[in-house]
């Protein structure tokens, strides 16, 4: 609907607008948009938003309008807060030191027109820092928010490369953090080495569940871990699939390991449970 576009927030956020006075904005633009405490820059990714998404932010009761189009002192203005954030920054962590708990500062946002200043930080378990907020909110004489951030948040924020090469999923192009779970690893046979498979959140990494689907799918041809066959004269038993290389793995019971390829599988006469009671 083009009424209706998908912005991105400087703090990563993603959020949706109406366009009552229909700006001739595109993707990329830098616009100003209604927030709850005041007016925000915001940078325009999709011209439209799906029905889905609209009714889910019908229902939160969550749109707002853009506002109007950066101008040049806005986008100036723009250019130059991070030295404003950075200087915040570093009166936090010079005021932190007077406190009895650790905090790990990640991120430091400055709404656009000043009136609410966060800070993004992970520490180990919960933190009462009431009193430490309302301290800040003195020396700042703004509104204070403090986010307390999971590995995975602060791997978007902080960004990098993973071991494919690329940047991360969650910094570059990821909306929202998908569950993955160590089901979709045993499902591509990755489960061996979970530290091969965890980024540097210490999480699964999040590419286990781009081709979840494809495995869940192509399994329905491959036998059941399990399964006895009999094979050159031999009883045998699947105890992997490489689902990937359309390959089925047999052993024998004094370990005897054989690769052939599924349609060759296919071809094995199966053995009942019944006659052979130590396949089961």
């Amino acid at each position: 609907m083009r009424d209706f576009i998908e912005v991105e927030y400087r703090t990563g956020r993603i959020g949706f607008f109406c366009n009552p006075s229909g700006f001739p904005v595109k993707p990329e633009d830098l616009v100003i948009v209604d927030v709850e405490r005041g007016e925000d820059i915001v940078q325009v990714i999709h011209l439209s938003i799906s029905t889905d998404e609209l009714q889910t932010q019908y229902d939160s009761g969550k749109i707002s309008r853009i506002k109007r189009i950066a101008t040049e002192d806005d986008i100036e203005r723009f250019n130059n807060i991070h030295f404003e954030e950075e200087k915040a920054a570093r009166v936090f962590n010079e005021t932190l030191v007077r406190y009895p708990f650790h905090m790990k500062l990640i991120d430091t946002f400055y709404q656009f027109d000043g009136n609410k200043l966060t800070f993004f930080f992970s520490s180990e378990g919960r933190i009462d820092f009431r009193q430490f907020v309302r301290e800040l909110a003195t020396i700042f004489r703004t509104r204070i928010e403090l986010h307390q951030t999971t590995g995975r948040d602060e791997a978007k924020r902080l960004g990098g490369f993973g071991m494919c090469g690329n940047q991360y999923c969650c910094g570059c192009f990821l909306k929202h953090f998908n569950q993955v779970t160590i089901k979709m690893a045993k499902d591509q046979n990755l489960a061996g080495n979970l530290s091969k498979i965890s980024g540097p959140c210490g999480r699964l990494l999040c590419c286990l569940n781009f081709e979840e689907d494809f495995y869940v799918e192509e399994a329905k041809e491959f036998p059941v871990v399990g399964t006895c066959v009999k094979y050159k004269e031999k009883k045998m038993y699947v105890y992997k699939n490489d689902i990937l290389n359309q390959r089925v793995h047999l052993t024998t019971e004094d370990q005897d390991l054989v690769e052939i390829e599924l349609s060759a599988f296919k071809k094995l006469k199966p053995i009942e449970i019944s006659d052979n009671p130590r396949c089961e």
